[in-house]
């Protein structure tokens, strides 16, 4: 073998220890662990959405009237009620999200 043959078979074998490397490497995970976090508080925030609006449209519909709080109650329940469907909705679209990468990520392998 020549010095030329030689560099350019040691600069081969150099260029696939790194693609190894590479590939070996573990991925750091702390953006997933962000983003369930950030899911968790946007289902926290629906449910006290909901809460707030009924209860703020029942305690006006009750100062309108000025009937006993029967509107805030309804209300109030209303928009609980509202809030949980809307938390049931973002946790069935996190998990067909979930499952589209698993899919996708069982297809590349």
């Amino acid at each position: 073998m020549t010095d030329p043959d030689q560099k350019r078979d040691l600069e081969r074998l150099e260029a696939r220890i790194e693609a190894v490397k590479a590939a070996q490497s573990p991925k750091p995970r702390a953006d997933e662990h962000y983003s369930l976090a950030n899911h968790a508080w946007r289902m926290v925030i629906e449910l006290v959405a909901g809460l707030g609006i009924g209860f703020g449209i029942g305690y006006g519909l009750d100062s309108l009237f000025g009937t006993i709080p029967i509107f805030l109650v309804i209300f109030t329940l209303l928009g609980l009620a509202a809030g949980i469907q809307t938390m049931i909705r973002t946790s069935k679209e996190l998990q067909e999200q979930t499952l589209a990468d698993e899919a996708e990520k069982d297809e590349r392998t």
